[in-house]
């Protein structure tokens, strides 16, 4: 397969050279072509085996939409293989789309919904290519789709790209392994095969001074912060609590806390230091907004808390708002804002734009908060020759947003020049490629050298860039700055540390097919032949080259075996992203996806699972759900179960429900209905059950068929039940047998010869039928 229009660098041949042969996490600056690296691997890997597919996966639809660009207009494949797939492209179509793609570019959510739902099928995919690869940490959909997709896969390889993989060890070293990860390649703009390509990027800091009405503010929130800090630290006599604690020592906290009150441990005092503790975090935030945002941004977070707090939505901002010491904060934010003072970097950021907007071409200023980005754009609005707009992802809760379909036509008209200054939030910060951006401005500094890589690689790209970082002296600003600078000279001593770990160490995963030895690659190597896409030797799979794979069978609804031995479990729609149903496909079961009018999981002709976490459970009780589901449980199955899952301590204080009233309606469920109850500590375990469940049932009875409740009439569920106690029946053999004579009494009066009639019913349990029904009781 060839590629046209493209000749690669020095760095990204030999690059590619190590990523032909192992799975390879490439660190490269943004601007020097990771896309092109990943783009020469797909054509490598399809000429190789000419009847698989390569996935590019990024994590927004402008990514996608920038990689559709590139391999369209690089790759030489007809335009329509090269698919785009995202959660707005109906299931339908994607199913499709896979079938006759050989580039598949999406957004990794839509992937493993897909995988999920035997859509997408990962084992004649020979590529995975996870762009912004840092993701790849805890739950992210990478970590899930990259274990199936080796797991799954008949000849994997998978390439990671990233301009930046973490700050610290123990985070690069949990991308590589959630990616399989098996070789690094990092390059910096210092070493001798990029330096050429580099184009320079000159940082500025401009540094301000906090006016002093915004000390006297501060001074006011510093006392509340350090009053609730030390009155949490008197109340659970731990000595680790003190003013200096981050955001993130509080958050950790609380986490502990809520921990041990999980467990049962609980009393005044603890539960009062819980509430203190997340009083001082919105005085911490209170604090951030006036330090690095100014007093619009502060008085409408202030208004907020004043709403909350006439709601009564928590104790901990009703007992803010009681505060003396935040009290005066409020009163002279409201005095400020009145008198229409702001933040001295409102009046920088306008001369800055006014001094370079001729010269910059376009600029992109970057800004924590939405509400300050819609309020830089107004400050701006009226310097000559400038025309900004905001760039902020998709609406949340009450919030203001942009489609994806919005946010793909801001970028086309800014690349266009339509309009000259985009402020973005953290949205723009991920792999967009704009043209003649000569000038990043950040707002404020970040302390995370990931997200402070990405904005600054915003520029610079074509051409020389300049960034300037506005920092307001003496505030967390400072903090920030210094706090990014040394993450990011640890991340780079920590990756070339774990590759020589790499290097050092023996792959600990199941090996794959071998594929021919490669020496140094070139682009010739993946260039292909006139036959490359006809069949032949190169592209053929023998049983024995395929290693362990999953099967993906088509099915009927009413199917009576697993799918090539596996425990078919069939899982209500509404559940699909759910971390139990990703769980049980890592336990092995063969899932499918369908609205189910009753349960949540199907697992056998006779089971029928409900499953609730505490929090859900509580609310079906207040909205009325509860009893009405409990009765269509044991109106269509044989044996309903219902599964809850969270600890007791989650259950019984859920939604304030009085504990009395949560055990009668346990006591209802499993008395008047008759519906035995679970409990699972988390989605693992609650899984493992469900599983279990299956497991036995279809080793016993058979596996579930779907089945509506307008199909079938409550009276004949009733009836199968009467007829599956008989000896040997069980719910396989109901149907049958009723369907042969009509009736239960038919069934009762039959005679062993008569039953023998029914297909699977021997001499044996004719005799054992009879002799159930015949035999003197006692």
């Amino acid at each position: 397969m060839n590629l046209r229009d493209f000749s690669p660098r020095l760095y990204q041949e030999t690059i590619f050279a190590t990523a032909a042969t192992k799975n390879t996490l490439v660190v490269l600056p943004t601007g020097l072509g990771k896309t092109a690296i990943a783009m020469m691997l797909a054509a490598h890997r399809l000429s190789q085996h000419n009847t698989s597919k390569a996935v590019v996966l990024a994590p927004t639809r402008p990514l996608c939409q920038q990689h559709l660009d590139t391999f369209t207009r690089h790759l030489v494949l007809e335009p329509e293989r090269i698919v785009l797939m995202t959660g707005k492209t109906p299931p339908e179509k994607r199913s499709a789309l896979w079938a006759d793609a050989r580039v598949v570019i999406s957004t990794p959510q839509t992937i493993e919904n897909d995988v999920i739902n035997n859509r997408a099928p990962l084992r004649d995919v020979s590529l995975v290519v996870f762009d912004e690869a840092h993701r790849a940490v805890k739950d992210y959909a990478y970590v899930w789709i990259a274990k199936q997709y080796y797991r799954q896969a008949s000849y994997p390889r998978i390439l990671a790209l990233t301009a930046s993989p973490g700050s610290d060890l123990d985070t690069i070293r949990d991308v590589c392994a959630n990616l399989s990860i098996e070789d690094i390649e990092v390059r910096t703009q210092n070493d001798p095969d990029v330096k050429p390509y580099v184009k320079e990027i000159r940082i500025e800091w401009f540094k301000l001074s906090l006016p002093e009405e915004f000390i006297r503010i501060r001074r006011f929130l510093d006392k509340s912060f350090n009053e609730k800090l030390a009155e949490a630290k008197k109340r659970l006599d731990l000595p680790n609590i003190n003013p200096s604690m981050s955001k993130k020592d509080l958050l950790a906290l609380q986490a502990s806390l809520q921990a041990d009150i999980a467990q049962g441990v609980k009393n005044f005092d603890m539960l009062k230091a819980l509430s203190l503790l997340a009083e001082a975090m919105k005085v911490q935030h209170a604090i951030e907004l006036l330090e690095t945002q100014g007093i619009s941004a502060l008085k409408k977070y202030l208004d907020k808390l004043c709403s909350d707090a006439a709601a009564r939505l928590t104790k901990a901002v009703a007992n803010l708002m009681l505060d003396p010491n935040f009290k005066s904060a409020m009163a002279l934010t409201d005095d400020l804002f009145s008198s229409g003072e702001e933040h001295p970097k409102i009046a920088v950021l306008r001369q800055i734009v006014a001094d370079n907007i001729k010269t910059s071409g376009k600029i992109i200023i970057f800004n924590q908060y939405r509400d300050s980005a819609t309020k830089l754009r107004s400050e701006l609005g009226n310097i000559p020759g400038v025309s900004a707009r905001v760039f902020v992802g998709q609406a949340k809760k009450i919030d203001t947003g942009l489609s994806q379909r919005e946010q793909k036509a801001m970028m086309d008209d800014f690349r266009e020049g339509r309009f000259n200054v985009l402020i973005s939030t953290s949205i723009g910060e991920e792999g967009l490629d704009v043209p003649n951006v000569n000038l990043v401005v950040f707002y404020e500094p970040i302390p995370s050298a990931i997200r402070q890589i990405q904005r600054r690689g915003r520029t610079g790209r074509h051409r020389e860039g300049r960034v300037i970082i506005l920092v307001t002296q003496n505030t967390r600003d400072e903090a920030y700055m210094w706090t990014a600078h040394h993450k990011e000279q640890r991340m780079y001593r920590s990756i070339k540390r774990l590759k020589w770990e790499l290097k050092s160490s023996t792959p600990k995963k199941e090996e794959k097919k071998e594929e021919p030895k490669h020496g140094q690659l070139s682009l010739g190597d993946f260039k292909g032949n006139p036959g490359a896409d006809n069949p032949g030797r190169a592209g053929h799979i023998d049983e024995a080259d395929r290693g362990v794979t999953a099967s993906y069978t088509s099915f009927s609804a009413d199917s009576k075996v697993t799918i090539k031995g596996k425990t078919l479990i069939f899982i209500d729609s509404r559940e699909r992203n759910s971390a139990v149903v990703k769980e049980l496909i890592e336990l092995g079961a063969s899932v499918r996806v369908e609205r189910l009018d009753v349960a949540d999981y199907l697992v056998s002709e006779r089971v029928g699972i409900e499953f609730k976490t505490a929090e859900d459970f509580a609310n079906s009780i207040i909205d009325g759900r509860l009893m009405s589901q409990a009765s269509s449980l044991k109106t269509q199955f044989l044996q309903p179960v219902m599964i809850i899952e969270g600890s007791s301590d989650q259950l019984y204080t859920a939604r304030n429900i009085h504990p009395n009233a949560m055990r009668g309606a346990i006591a209802s469920i499993a008395v008047s209905y008759g519906i035995p109850i679970l409990y699972s500590k988390n989605y693992r375990e609650t899984a493992s059950l469900i599983f279990a469940i299956a497991k036995k049932e279809q080793k016993d009875y058979s596996a579930p068929k779907l089945h509506s409740l307008k199909d079938q009439n409550p009276l004949s569920r009733v009836q199968e039940y009467i007829v599956s106690a008989l000896p040997g029946v069980g719910s396989i053999l109901a149907r049958p047998l009723l369907e042969h004579f009509g009736s239960v009494s038919r069934v009762m009066n039959a005679s062993e010869y008569e039953l023998r009639e029914v297909n699977l019913i021997g001499e044996k349990k004719a005799r054992a039928i009879r002799q159930a029904i015949d035999g003197e009781y006692g």
